[in-house]
């Protein structure tokens, strides 16, 4: 079994994102992270009261970094620029719309904690839609983005864009670059 021993946030968070990518909600257990980390389950519980506390906990302290990253797309002057950062964010951080569905799975009924750190999370979900709807008027003021097209439907096929799949394997470069090209320009010549 593992032995007692200290970890940072950071590699305790980054060793749950490891395992939630891998397995998913269902599959995680605080076994399987002690064995990875090297420590004893039991370890885990003198932090958090289950799985579900530690998922939310280390889904709030993510979702923070994408915000931080996604609020700067304001600092670019114009819709290109912005659409670019904005991509450029997306693309760096792919897995980041994977873990928001595991943690929409995370049965927030289990404790207060998961609960109300369920419910944070939440509503960060909703504040990174909102904070860009500046991006989303900008678009339709400079006429790159099409009026008719519902914003929702905009950044969800902007978001999703990572989850297509790269089958020839193109390499990463050339691949954004075509995403970017036809959500810029759509498929038609």
């Amino acid at each position: 079994m593992g032995r007692e021993r200290k970890f940072s946030n950071d590699e305790l968070f980054k060793h749950t994102k490891e395992l939630l990518l891998l397995v998913g909600y269902e599959g995680f257990t605080f076994s399987m992270l002690a064995e990875k980390m090297e420590v004893s389950r039991a370890t885990f519980y003198k932090y958090f009261e289950n799985k579900e506390e530690l998922i939310t906990e280390f889904m709030i302290h993510e979702m923070n970094e994408f915000l931080v990253k996604l609020k700067k797309v304001e600092t670019y002057a114009n819709f290109n620029e912005q659409f670019e950062y904005l991509m450029d964010i997306i693309f760096e951080r792919t897995e980041i719309q994977e873990l928001i569905e595991i943690t929409m799975q995370v049965q927030s009924n289990s404790n207060n904690k998961a609960r109300l750190n369920k419910e944070q999370f939440e509503d960060m979900r909703l504040n990174m839609y909102s904070c860009l709807q500046s991006f989303i008027t900008l678009g339709k003021k400079e006429d790159r983005l099409n009026a008719q097209v519902p914003d929702t439907l905009i950044l969800g096929f902007i978001f999703q864009s990572v989850a297509i799949p790269n089958h020839f394997n193109l390499p990463r470069k050339e691949w954004v670059q075509s995403i970017k090209e036809v959500i810029s320009n759509g498929i038609l010549s």
